[in-house]
């Protein structure tokens, strides 16, 4: 079968732009389509190609006609989700392949896509979901019993059986297709420091619920770790790239697994710069551990802070601390490991509060704090706790820098504020 796997385009709108003028908040995201290189691996059976309109954002029907594909399989996050809709409609109409649609969004929200311009809906890890329902469709078999694969019933409730996401679901014996992408290969790249950048998994899901994150449905709430010499092939896949991101949401979940790939990295004669996400109790808790991944070259780990105050960790459900956040910037900054910090701004900040955040931010010298709009994503808890305040609906908007909800401050200001810390921090950050 002719499978065609689509990164959708950069897209999403910006309010700041639109109403006020405000164009340095928008963030556009580019990186390797990761999710679709993991599916195409275990599709050995079939001719595969991988679209990133990220990289060619005017080439999908051109494609479309020299390729025609029999099935085409589109990845999505929230803000993506309008986007994905509107080409599987250009999908049906210019050659009636069947369309599948997986990803963040899919799996968190998995109604949103019960439309005529979609067959069907992967929820979750789909390496193994996605391999069964391409062998069932080209069997000519019967597709409704696979689990974790919903077929659409536009007009009438989505039904499917959940997967029950265990081991099996990474199936490690295959890697991903890197080579799929080696037309785009060149672009990717770690714009902070002008460096080309390749991505490799080492675990999927999450074993914490922090209420405003989408993880936990990735894996039916369970935390996945690859084997530790999957993680190593996939990274000598990727050749002498100076930086590889380990895209996991919690690369350190497990502590005695990230102690053995670290070891393993070290014995392999690795030699790269390493990014991955860690929480700041389990710096505090294993600074060994960091400083042995230090060592084997972890260049700059990705931290959640999410806010500065102890109450908003706990309406959060982040299970930690301030004090702990102020410790593992110590560590980290003793080790040499750049942070990048992600905070969130929520609508409700008064001028005093972006005061507040930016004098925390500057005091312990964060390298690259990122910030984002407090935004009740689709399937969260968050979202179910939010879901009254909510004054915008459209998913475009739903791109973590935009307010959804109603603003304390008056819309304009709120956005000027905004847009002023992230110009400062941007032009002192370091990586």
């Amino acid at each position: 079968m002719k499978i065609l796997l689509v990164n959708p385009p950069n897209c999403g709108r910006s309010i700041p732009e639109e109403r006020y003028g405000i164009n340095s908040i928008r963030q556009i995201f580019r990186g390797e389509p990761l999710a679709l290189e993991v599916l195409a691996g275990n599709l050995a059976d079939h001719e595969v190609r991988i679209l990133d309109l990220k990289a060619e954002p005017e080439s999908l029907h051109s494609t479309l006609d020299v390729f025609r594909p029999q099935l085409v399989g589109f990845t999505a996050v929230t803000c993506e989700a309008n986007t994905v809709l509107r080409l599987a409609g250009e999908v049906k109409e210019s050659c009636g392949a069947v369309v599948v649609v997986g990803g963040i969004h899919a799996s968190s929200d998995p109604s949103f896509f019960n439309r005529p311009e979609i067959d069907y809906v992967i929820i979750g890890l789909g390496k193994a979901s996605f391999a069964e329902l391409t062998a069932a469709i080209e069997a000519g078999t019967t597709t409704g019993g696979i689990p974790g694969v919903a077929t659409t019933r536009p007009g009438e409730a989505l039904l499917f059986t959940p997967r029950n996401f265990g081991l099996p679901d990474l199936v490690e014996q295959v890697p991903p297709r890197y080579d799929l992408v080696a037309a785009y290969r060149a672009g990717y790249t770690l714009s902070s420091i002008g460096s080309q950048i390749g991505m490799v998994a080492s675990a999927f899901g999450c074993p914490f619920r922090c209420s405003f994150c989408c993880i936990s449905s990735q894996a039916g709430g369970r935390y996945l770790t690859h084997s530790v010499e999957a993680v190593i092939r996939d990274i000598r896949l990727l050749g002498t790239l100076p930086v590889i991101r380990l895209v996991d949401a919690n690369t350190f979940g497990n502590i005695g697994h990230a102690r053995l790939l670290v070891e393993a990295i070290a014995a392999a004669g690795i030699r790269t710069n390493f990014i991955a996400d860690v929480r700041s109790d389990t710096v505090v808790r294993h600074p060994e551990l960091m400083r042995q991944w230090q060592e084997a070259g972890l260049r700059s780990v990705v931290i959640g802070f999410e806010e500065i105050a102890d109450n908003d960790l706990t309406f959060f459900n982040k299970e930690n601390k301030v004090a702990i956040n102020n410790e593992a910037i110590s560590i980290l900054h003793e080790l040499g490991i750049t942070i990048v910090g992600d905070f969130i701004v929520s609508p409700d900040y008064d001028d005093a509060r972006f005061e507040v955040l930016e004098e925390y931010v500057i005091s312990r010298a964060i390298e690259l704090p990122i910030l984002t709009v407090l935004t009740p994503l689709p399937g969260t808890a968050l979202y179910s706790e939010l879901h009254e305040r909510i004054t915008i609906r459209d998913l475009d908007y739903y791109t973590l820098t935009n307010a959804v909800t109603a603003t304390r401050l008056g819309e304009k200001r709120f956005y000027q504020q905004y847009a002023r810390l992230m110009k400062q921090f941007h032009a002192r950050a370091k990586l």
